[in-house]
């Protein structure tokens, strides 16, 4: 319940920080908030150009409000920026007609705690892959990485990392792979 409080007051903080447009605030919020409306807009048909205008605009309605005296915020600020961003980009999905009458199913998707509730997890999984990728240690760091992300074939890496056939290598990717599934998942369970 404390930490409720705490964030509550940091997001007044925020806002009125922003409202005397102070630096600090608004590259704060950028920093905390930009990421999750960039992966709502990629996910809906956006790019990050269109990611980076619905963001300003966002800020700009945000900056406005907040130097409103009637203003009060009645939820988090990111659901709050989350939520004027969604219906900057829907308004701009209609005025594009991209989708016709699919512009308004998008709208019955999730509510936005949900989106960003989901988002959040998400993020939190890929942070934990992360740090587990840099805790395998080589060469499997290295084999993986050539593996999934550069998409390279079994044979490929047999040469690159003197395996003597593609076999060989195809087993140790899996020895890797389990590696880090322990990694991760010993990470997992002790993350709140």
């Amino acid at each position: 319940m404390h930490a409720q409080v705490n964030r509550s007051a940091s997001d007044i903080a925020l806002l009125e920080g922003l409202a005397r447009n102070e630096k600090d605030a608004i590259e704060k919020i950028y920093r905390d908030h930009y990421h999750m409306i960039l992966h709502m807009i990629m996910i809906n048909n956006g790019n990050p150009d269109d990611a980076a205008d619905v963001f300003q605009e966002g800020m700009i309605v945000l900056f406005e409000k907040s130097k409103s005296k009637d203003f009060e915020l009645n939820c988090q600020l990111k659901t709050y920026l989350y939520s004027v961003c969604r219906r900057l980009w829907l308004k701009k999905l209609n005025q594009q007609q991209r989708f016709g009458r699919q512009t308004d199913d998008l709208e019955q998707i999730a509510p936005v705690e949900e989106d960003i509730e989901v988002h959040e997890k998400r993020q939190q999984e890929f942070n934990i892959m992360e740090n587990a990728l840099q805790k395998i240690g080589e060469p499997c760091k290295s084999l993986l990485e050539a593996y999934y992300l550069q998409k390279k074939h079994m044979q490929q890496i047999a040469e690159e990392f003197s395996y003597t056939n593609a076999d060989n290598a195809k087993t140790q990717k899996y020895k890797c792979l389990v590696r880090l599934k322990k990694l991760f998942f010993a990470q997992y369970k002790n993350t709140p």
